[in-house]
């Protein structure tokens, strides 16, 4: 993953915690519920990156794989 995706992601996970936290704290549950919303968005986003990432290494693992078969004939 991308190091600027993966701040990226943990930042709107921590301002969504913080917002939440605020929205109890004044008894705003607009607030509230926009930072879980923002904590929910981090996450995904989060795993959508981690799946794409991990894909990647599996087609570079069947390419290394291919390539070495190729090399053995």
């Amino acid at each position: 993953m991308n190091m600027m995706d993966k701040a990226k992601d943990k930042i709107q996970q921590a301002v969504g915690s913080a917002k939440e936290k605020l929205g109890e704290v004044t008894d705003n549950p607009d607030l509230r519920d926009s930072g879980k919303a923002d904590q929910t968005k981090g996450e995904v986003k989060e795993a959508g990156h981690d799946l794409r990432d991990k894909a990647a290494g599996a087609v570079q693992d069947a390419k290394d794989k291919l390539g070495r078969n190729d090399r053995d004939r």
